[in-house]
This record gives C-alpha cells, structure tokens and sequence, in this order.
C-alpha cells in the first residue's frame, strides 16, 4: 500500500510506499496499478526510462506537445531534487513550480500529469532516475524549458550545472509558444 500526497500543483501526486528494509537491504513495490488507480493516478504507462548523471547535473526543464505526456518518477539510486512546473495556460498554477526530493531511501515517487515541465538536479555522488510515461516518446513532441527563467525562480542546489547544449538554450517560458502549451 502506498501513501498519497495531493502536490500543490494540479493533477501532482507524492506517493511514499512502504519499504520493508532489515539486515538484508530493502523491498518495495516501485508500481501496482490498484494503488495507483486508488490513488487518483488511472494512467496506462506504455514505456519506461532511465537515466543515470553526475553529481551537480540537471536535467531539464522537458515536457512533450500535445497529447502531452504523463510521467511516473523515481530515483532508483542517489538522490535528486525533482522539479516540476505548470505550464498548462488555463491551470491556476500556470508558471509556478514545485520541488520534490526523491532519493533511494524513502523510494518516494511523484507522479506528474501531462502539461506539467520536469526536470531533475543530481544531489548525491550518482542518480539513477527512472521514469514511466503513459506516450512512446517521439521526437518531433519533445520541448524544453529554460531551467534557469528567472520567471519561474527555480531554487536549484548547484550553481555550475552539468547540462546538456538542448537543455542550455531551452526558451524562457514567456517564449514558450501558447498552441503548444494549451492542453485540455
């Protein structure tokens, strides 16, 4: 059984499973859909990712076009802080953000509807993030936010980022084109 969190976002849920940990090192169920569906999260995941970053490396700020595409995330090794903005142009909370840590300890996940930004800063020595997502990943959909918009005001704990030449010239979120950021 898994905890639930409603997030300060819309459609933003903090789920904390039990881990059974003794001698041995740890269990835990990382996904059961009953408790997810429980949970308010009846999303049908059809890929799952992983990456794996440095110490001080941010990945992000990420979110697909229409359909738009939900996510699942975790960290399965180390420790990140997880951000997540609202860009969806009709949601109250459009333009804010909201931070999670997730790390390999707590196992605490987060899921993320679509129209909602994500993107991660690597805390410990090593992370492992792992991710479902409810679209096949497609290229042509795939956008970016400026992690560093002064807009959003994103608190991330490194000053000199490890980042990607992509995720260096994302647009600021005034730029973001609005068809593209309209879901519902």
């Amino acid at each position: 059984m898994i905890r639930a969190t409603a997030g300060r976002l819309p459609g933003v849920v903090i789920l904390e499973p039990n881990v059974h940990a003794d001698e041995r090192g740890f269990f835990v169920e990382t996904y059961r859909s009953s408790d997810l569906a429980e949970a308010g999260v009846d999303v049908a995941f059809v890929q799952e990712n992983q990456s794996r970053s440095g110490r001080g490396t941010i990945r992000g700020l990420h979110f697909s076009i229409r359909p738009g595409q939900a996510k699942l995330v975790r960290a399965a090794r180390g420790r990140i802080l997880d951000v997540a903005v609202d860009i969806r142009r009709d949601s109250p909370t459009f333009g804010q953000h909201e931070t999670y840590e997730l790390d390999d300890v707590a196992h605490r996940q987060v899921f993320l509807p679509a129209g909602i930004a994500h993107g991660f800063c690597v805390v410990s020595d090593v992370a492992d993030v792992c991710y479902r997502v409810d679209t096949y990943y497609d290229a042509a959909l795939e956008r970016g936010l400026a992690w560093d918009d002064p807009a959003l005001g994103i608190a991330w704990p490194t000053d000199d980022p490890i980042l990607s030449e992509r995720d260096r010239t994302n647009p600021r979120l005034a730029d973001l084109d609005p068809d593209l950021t309209a879901w519902g």
